[in-house]
């Protein structure tokens, strides 16, 4: 239901003005009918002027009077064309002011790791506009080099949750339209959880003891012997001899 404008200040008005019962003014300004009692009896609204809702378009006098003959009858706010369609008015959402600042690190961020993302779910997502977004992907922000990609649900500026549905309606999107996703892109695609529970990428060994005694050989292949050359170089790198510590220590 449509709630009047200044709605406390309209019961302050109603309860001065109007024979209409507590329970009218309360369902009508949308609020608790124990406080339009404290209204009534000066312990809430002290200070509040009265608000007409006559002269400012939201009641009519027959609507009052019937209210007044009949304590059953609900009001019911004068129609406006010009609010017609504002309750369905969308926008970015409102971020606090003391994570505004975190926006760009969290634009940079979607940018990076989520590249299916539109700028209207960025939008949506963060709380920003299309521009800032458009000046992130191109680089032409004025502070891009200062600028570190932060996870958006870390900084608290979206959950994760709405990040894996819009993640998963851009993945629809994007299968629908017929858009090939190579391997790495759909490893971008899933959700925090499904990363978790997949297996790890593999990577080079931290030690390479047991490899030091590689020798190139002629029957190797270009690409054995190049690998072969790169372990040496490592071999040599990390067996560095040391300046100070335990003869044992040393390398002869």
């Amino acid at each position: 239901m449509a709630l009047p404008i200044m709605a406390k200040a309209t019961a302050v008005w109603l309860v001065d003005n109007t024979t209409l019962t507590f329970r009218q003014i309360s369902d009508f300004c949308g609020l608790h009918e124990l406080e339009v009692t404290g209204i009534a009896d000066g312990e809430v609204g002290q200070g509040i002027k009265g608000f007409d809702p006559i002269t400012n378009n939201q009641l009519t006098a027959e609507e009052i009077r019937k209210g007044e003959d009949d304590p059953k009858h609900k009001l019911q706010l004068k129609y406006n064309p010009a609010a017609e369609g504002e309750q369905k008015r969308r926008g970015p959402r409102y971020t606090p002011l003391s994570k505004r600042q975190d926006r760009p690190a969290a634009i940079l961020w979607l940018a990076k790791f989520q590249p299916e993302l539109s700028d209207s779910q960025i939008s949506r997502l963060v709380g920003t506009t299309k521009p800032t977004i458009r000046s992130i992907r191109e680089r032409t922000h004025w502070n891009i080099a200062n600028i570190q990609p932060i996870d958006p649900v870390a900084l608290g500026l979206c959950r994760q949750t709405e990040l894996d549905a819009a993640v998963a309606k851009a993945t629809t999107k994007a299968e629908r339209e017929g858009k090939m996703i190579s391997d790495e892109e759909r490893m971008k695609l899933v959700s925090t959880e499904q990363s978790l529970s997949m297996e790890p990428e593999a990577r080079l060994p931290s030690s390479i003891s047991g490899l030091e005694n590689f020798t190139l050989t002629e029957s190797d292949t270009p690409e054995e012997n190049n690998k072969k050359n790169l372990l040496a170089d490592a071999d040599s790198f990390f067996n560095l001899p040391k300046s100070g510590g335990d003869d044992k220590d040393k390398q002869p």
